[in-house]
């Protein structure tokens, strides 16, 4: 008797994990893709490794004072114009492969640091670094610091004011030129009838709506078939600009596309939106970047819309 009874229990949990593991299944559910960790480090992280010898912080900014004022101890600086530079009348576009490997490599990174960034405009002109980085082949090694200097600031952690002596290192780059969107492969998506790849605008909502033209900009709306995601909307706010928590994230993007799908992001000229792509790629998007942006697109005979029919 206690045999076929213990024997009836097995069953019964038997058919209940294996009802927990089919039963998302049976309803069509869609399986998330697990957030890239690697890819953030918090404040308290960081002050544990800071003097780890792999351990290379960089700090970005479009001028020296944000540096110079007062820096995360050992942070080596790059100016926002060594990594994006008006190329034909377009601002912010990449310089060379060449030369963006010699930056880089000023700044004393090699293939095997772990590269931290954090910069100016909380966050914003690092997530354009990671997205640089990205483009080179390089960022399996490299994280966002969460909060950046306005959150280790608030903790009253460590500050220096010296800039330290680096040794030049060395990199052996491979390009990643699938992150990277060209003005044609742009148009070719709007025309798609699928609508199998998310196209993501990060500026601000009077921006994308057309209720406001962005700065230099001729045409006001956004890219056909685009949704608006702010980018500013990622973080919890600006006195506390770290990310918000996962859950939260996951719905924001949950609207733009589903899990782990395909998404191109895209702003006035690719400095938001590479927060955005940061971001989606954090949460496991396929994710690629129209660096060009509606600073190009507006300028040429291409489709816009001026206000958003989805939200």
């Amino acid at each position: 008797m206690r045999i076929s009874v213990s024997i009836s229990i097995f069953n019964s949990l038997a058919a209940l994990l294996l009802g927990a593991i089919f039963v998302p299944i049976a309803l069509g559910q869609t399986e998330q893709p697990g957030v890239r960790s690697e890819m953030l480090v918090s404040t308290d992280w960081l002050t544990a490794h800071l003097h780890d010898a792999d351990v290379v912080v960089i700090s970005v900014s479009s001028g020296a004072d944000f540096y110079t004022s007062g820096h995360i101890p050992g942070a080596r600086h790059i100016a926002l114009g060594e990594i994006a530079v008006t190329r034909n009348g377009v601002p912010n576009e990449l310089p060379s492969a060449d030369q963006l490997k010699q930056v880089f490599e000023a700044a004393g990174i090699t293939n095997s640091s772990r590269v931290v960034l954090y910069g100016e405009r909380y966050g914003l002109f690092a997530s354009r670094a990671y997205f640089t980085l990205d483009y080179l082949g390089l960022a399996d090694h490299v994280a966002l610091l969460d909060g950046g200097i306005d959150k280790w600031k608030a903790e009253h952690r460590e500050l220096s004011n010296e800039t330290p002596k680096v040794a030049p290192g060395h990199l052996k780059i491979s390009l990643n030129k699938s992150i990277l969107i060209e003005t044609a492969a742009m148009r070719d998506l709007t025309q798609r009838k699928s609508g199998k790849v998310a196209i993501v605008d990060a500026r601000p909502a009077d921006e994308f709506s057309g209720g406001k033209l962005s700065e230099e900009v001729p045409k006001a709306g956004h890219i056909l078939g685009a949704i608006g995601l702010y980018w500013m909307k990622n973080l919890v706010s600006k006195e506390n600009p770290v990310l918000r928590p996962e859950a939260e994230l996951r719905s924001l993007y949950a609207d733009l596309a589903p899990p782990g799908g395909e998404m191109v992001t895209y702003c006035r000229s690719g400095m938001q939106s590479a927060f955005d792509y940061f971001v989606a790629k954090y949460l496991g998007y396929e994710v690629s970047m129209y660096d060009a942006s509606f600073y190009e697109w507006s300028r040429q005979d291409l489709p816009v819309e001026t206000s958003d029919a989805r939200k």
